[in-house]
């Protein structure tokens, strides 16, 4: 259930804190109150969208934090573990939702930042609201068929994923064949281009990384007068002959300290040490130096064969890769390709077969998900009819219709040619008979906007026991309907409320005396600025506001005593029936 919820500048509300207890809660006031910015602040903790207009004039931001206190076992955790929300089923669940004056949106989820997808998903199982005009979506058949797999249950929703992996395979394997068939007309062309590739680069015998050896190689060939010139002058300056060289003078160095490193041997000896050291090392280096210069090559004709080589590499880079390594990948996607198409005929072939396999397979699914589905939509239209009848519309025919969706080239069923879609091979539409004698019609056609208040009524009753949604909202579900009906909505969404916690916004008192808890929305003007207040009514609170209710502007003594009258038979009416344990 929704614990609490606190609004802050959001609209004409500048500071709202409010606490509900469990059951049916109507808020009621008089028309632009602004009853529905509460409707409006649910909605943005269920994820809906924000915009700089909710913000209160004059404000940076606008702030609503919901606090809700759920079973341990509600689907909203492992929704919340798969969306990386740390939350322990143990404590409430906090939502917060931040809207700046420049329409920009920061949420929190339990302290944690969501962005707006992951607090749809997790909406999507706290609250549902049904706003003035959603019953509309009754008019659009599109949307039956996934009302009817909800209340199909695991058995049917378990067949509709079997069904769903099983299409999405043969659509995979169809979209496959389709492309192979396709390219057909250029197949041979491709294998001729494919056949001349393959042969080009694995004439060559690339290998991985050889033009960057073969550049360094180049280089080094390039400069082999050079680099012999230079490695002998070294080798001269270190290790030449007639007294000159380097070494002969470190040699005479050490000499001239050693006869006199007896003097001072304690400064000098280390010195003579560290000389005769470089001495050693220069030695080493001229010899590598020699040895190095003798295997310096000049060879201008394997100058021009790597520059060739190279030639030939850059003109593959040209056509098929950047380097070496993408060159030779290329080869082996091509050769894989040539084998596709030189084998085309078998390939299709077999995908052909697979296809046809797969394709009875996905038929076979569809029609247990079909047979499944005109089972449930007997119970659905049952269930309807029986919550129909709580609501005064006792002589009212529900069907839920499952029909084949045709189309002429699509396989055959029971002598029918059918389309396959995502969602199997049906289509489904509710269709009413409000009157008797009258023929089972589409609910867009026959259905007031009353009836469809009282049809969505009863199918949000029937869903609550399914989707396990904690918290339903109806913004004036009870628009259109007054006398008998009005009295059977309150009553119906009374006892909806054992199921869920309900929310209505009405203006009918005889709604608002079933209450649990009572609501007052007022609007008042203070200097030049406008302020939206929510009171919770206490008993002689809700007296004088049923009386408002009932009465208009002027509260009697007889519309007082009205009022205390409905809210004792309300009472006593709730008393009577047996409510679950909650």
């Amino acid at each position: 259930m929704l614990a609490e919820l606190s609004i802050r500048n959001l609209a004409v509300i500048e500071s709202v804190q409010l606490s509900f207890r469990e059951g049916f809660q109507v808020l009621t006031g008089e028309t632009g109150a602004g009853k529905s910015i509460i409707i409006d602040a649910l909605g943005l903790i269920a994820g809906g969208r924000s915009s700089s207009e909710l913000v209160r004039y004059g404000c940076d931001k606008a702030e609503i934090e919901a606090l809700f206190d759920l079973e341990p076992d509600h689907p909203v955790w492992d929704v919340l573990a798969q969306l990386g929300i740390e939350a322990s089923r143990e404590e409430h669940l906090v939502i917060r939702r931040e809207v700046s004056a420049q329409g920009k949106s920061v949420s929190r989820i339990n302290g944690q930042l969501a962005n707006l997808s992951m607090l749809r998903e997790a909406g999507e199982w706290l609250v549902n609201i049904h706003g003035q005009h959603e019953h509309q979506s009754l008019m659009k058949p599109e949307q039956h068929i996934h009302w009817l797999d909800l209340y199909g249950g695991k058995t049917l929703q378990a067949a509709k994923e079997e069904y769903q992996a099983a299409y999405t395979k043969y659509k995979s394997l169809q979209k496959q064949l389709k492309e192979l068939q396709e390219s057909a007309r250029e197949a041979l062309h491709l294998q001729d281009l494919y056949r001349f590739q393959v042969e080009e680069i694995s004439a060559a015998e690339l290998k991985a990384g050889e033009d960057e050896w073969l550049s360094e190689e180049k280089h080094k060939l390039g400069n082999a007068e050079k680099l012999f010139q230079s490695v002998t002058e070294a080798y001269d300056t270190i290790y030449g002959g007639g007294g000159r060289s380097a070494l002969d003078a470190v040699g005479k160095c050490i000499q001239k300290l050693q006869d006199i490193a007896r003097v001072d041997s304690k400064v000098l000896q280390p010195l003579v040490e560290q000389i005769q050291s470089a001495f050693y090392q220069l030695e080493d280096a001229a010899y590598q130096l020699r040895d190095y210069r003798e295997q310096i090559e000049f060879n201008p004709i394997r100058l021009e064969e790597i520059e060739q080589r190279l030639d030939l590499i850059s003109s593959f880079k040209r056509k098929y890769g950047q380097s070496t390594e993408e060159i030779l990948a290329y080869l082996e996607q091509i050769q894989k390709e040539l084998e596709l198409l030189e084998n085309k005929d078998e390939t299709m072939l077999k995908l052909q077969k697979e296809w046809t396999e797969l394709r009875a397979e996905v038929m076979a699914k569809a029609e247990r998900l079909s047979s499944l589905r005109k089972e449930a939509a007997v119970k659905l239209a049952s269930s309807i009819e029986r919550e129909l009848q709580d609501l005064h519309m006792e002589r009212t025919r529900i069907a839920v219709r499952v029909d084949r969706m045709e189309d002429p080239n699509g396989p055959s069923v029971d002598g029918q040619n059918v389309r396959i879609g995502s969602n199997g091979i049906d289509q489904v539409e509710f269709v009413l008979s409000a009157n008797p004698g009258e023929p089972l019609r589409p609910l867009s056609k026959i259905a007031s906007g009353g009836e469809l208040s009282r049809v969505m009524l009863a199918m949000k009753t029937i869903f609550a026991k399914v989707d396990q949604i904690p918290v339903l909202v109806f913004d004036e579900v009870d628009t259109g309907v007054s006398g008998r009906a009005a009295q059977a909505i309150a009553e119906k969404l009374s006892r909806l409320s054992r199921e869920c916690q309900v929310f209505s916004i009405t203006h009918l008192p005889q709604v608002a005396c079933m209450a649990d808890g009572h609501y007052l929305i007022r609007k008042e003007v203070e200097g030049e600025r406008t302020f939206t207040l929510v009171t919770a009514l206490d008993e002689q609170g809700r007296i004088v506001e049923l009386a408002r209710m009932l009465g208009g502007v002027e509260v009697t003594e007889t519309t007082l005593h009205h009022a205390q009258e409905m809210i004792r038979l309300a009472m006593d009416r709730k008393a009577s029936e047996e409510a679950p344990s909650r």
